[in-house]
């Protein structure tokens, strides 16, 4: 891959061409291609995150023979499915970060897409009711594999982005995950449907599982071949100052200014329970809904998609909007209350209104701001720290999405399974308004934007 000349990266056509200007910042077209397999692959890992517990019910039915426990047990273990991915995250992280920090995009790409991969193949052997111990520990592979992919968008925007496009990049990042938990939702209920065969239920889950380890095969091999560290010359002079820096810097002296950051530890705790909510909901979708609406594991999957598009195009809006405006703190806590009002209109209407549209309808409108949410936090974040690395502080964030995800999923379950819904959902409510009031207490120190502005002088736009 040293052999690969500048022209191979397709220089944007208004970008200065003469040998006088070979520092000067630019961008590049493969950029594009660069987020587009990020999306891919990030799709389909999130997509194995949530595949199996849109089915819980199905999957409760197949795997019972091997379930630990009594009712709540078994329940209990389809959950850690899901939660096995926030488990694993939470004492990796910091490893897969300094991995990232010091060999770069492609070799954590890399290390991603194999895992992946070989989670998926590993599920192929897990179809038969005395198997549920190899479908955990494939999910587990699978789950360690996230942990070199949810940290990127950010960082792959500011290597590859210019100023302009950085929030935009994100959000396009942010997008695939969406788009996997989407397809996470809608495709395994329409595959393995409520059977009343086990062997038939058996031979829908291996058609699942053999379609994603193809998929997951040829997006290793993609990377192989497609995916490189950085580009040649830096996309602006904020990030050629932090490259610059990088190459010196110890991780530990990072994490440490990180950690006495108070703006960032705050905004790393609301951004913990704003993505822990919606983590918790996910998860608990389908005993949510059979709870309201027995029988309806299709409608289920619909709400599910439901919700994750509306986040799609709230991810896309708001990048768009911080790139337009950069009022990165005002933009945080309109998202976050209205998340938390879209969730409080979730709670009450599923109780008292006995109508399945009204979930579909307010689904959406959560969402679209819950959702909406990631790649603002991943930006302000950027924003607060900078110049450290900006997978360090997006892994530190999603570091707390799964420590919240798993204290608010653990507690949701129970009281789904032991009270009902209503009080599960108040519970996700008073939490998000707790983090929309920490919200307020952070100061906007948007330190990449004054270095930008420190560098570019008037030129700065």
């Amino acid at each position: 891959m040293s052999s690969d000349t500048e022209e191979d990266y397709g220089r944007d056509e208004k970008q200065p061409i003469d040998g006088s200007d070979a520092n000067r910042p630019r961008v590049y077209f493969r950029r594009w291609i660069m987020v587009g397999l990020f999306c891919m692959y990030s799709m389909s890992n999130a997509y194995q995150w949530i595949h199996l517990n849109i089915i819980a019910n199905v999957i409760l039915r197949y795997y019972n023979a091997s379930l630990p426990g009594d009712s709540y047990q078994k329940q209990m273990a389809i959950d850690w499915l899901s939660m096995i991915y926030m488990l694993a995250y939470i004492p990796l992280i910091f490893p897969a970060t300094w991995l990232l920090d010091r060999k770069g995009l492609r070799v954590v790409g890399l290390a991603g897409t194999l895992l992946n991969c070989l989670g998926a193949w590993l599920k192929c052997a897990s179809v038969s009711p005395d198997r549920f111990g190899v479908l955990m520990f494939a999910q587990t592979i699978c789950a360690i594999a996230q942990i070199f992919i949810l940290g990127i968008p950010a960082r792959l925007a500011a290597v590859w982005f210019g100023p302009n496009e950085v929030s935009t990049a994100t959000a396009i990042g942010v997008f695939g995950n969406q788009v996997g938990v989407a397809i996470g939702f809608l495709v395994p209920p329409e595959i393995v449907p409520n059977s009343a065969s086990l062997d038939q239920i058996g031979h829908d889950l291996s058609m699942m599982f053999y379609g994603t380890a193809g998929v997951t095969s040829a997006l290793f091999l993609l990377v192989v071949f497609v995916f490189k560290k950085k580009p040649p010359v830096p996309p602006s002079k904020a990030q050629a100052m932090a490259v610059e820096q990088a190459a010196g810097e110890k991780y530990g002296k990072s994490l440490l200014r990180l950690v006495k950051n108070k703006g960032f530890i705050l905004l790393t705790v609301t951004y913990g329970i704003n993505t822990g909510s919606y983590y918790a909901i996910s998860t608990l979708l389908n005993p949510i809904v059979l709870h309201y609406f027995p029988d309806q594991e299709l409608n289920a999957g619909r709400i599910g998609l439901t919700i994750v598009l509306a986040g799609v195009l709230g991810s896309i809006l708001a990048g768009i909007w911080l790139d337009k405006t950069r009022t990165y703190k005002g933009t945080t806590i309109g998202i976050y209350l209205l998340s938390m009002l879209g969730m409080v209109a979730f709670t009450f209407l599923t109780k008292y209104v006995n109508q399945i549209w009204v979930l579909f309808v307010v689904g959406g409108i959560l969402g679209f701001f819950m959702t909406g949410y990631l790649p603002v936090g991943f930006e302000f974040a950027a924003e607060l720290t900078y110049p450290e690395s900006e997978g360090t502080s997006s892994g530190l964030l999603n570091a707390s999405a799964q420590f919240f995800g798993i204290i608010l999923t653990i507690g949701m379950g129970l009281l789904v399974n032991k009270v009902s819904p209503l009080e599960a959902n108040i519970t996700v409510s008073a939490a998000l308004l707790l983090g929309t009031i920490l919200t307020g207490l952070i100061k906007s120190d948007l330190r990449r934007q004054a270095a930008e502005k420190r560098v570019c002088g008037k030129d700065y736009v």
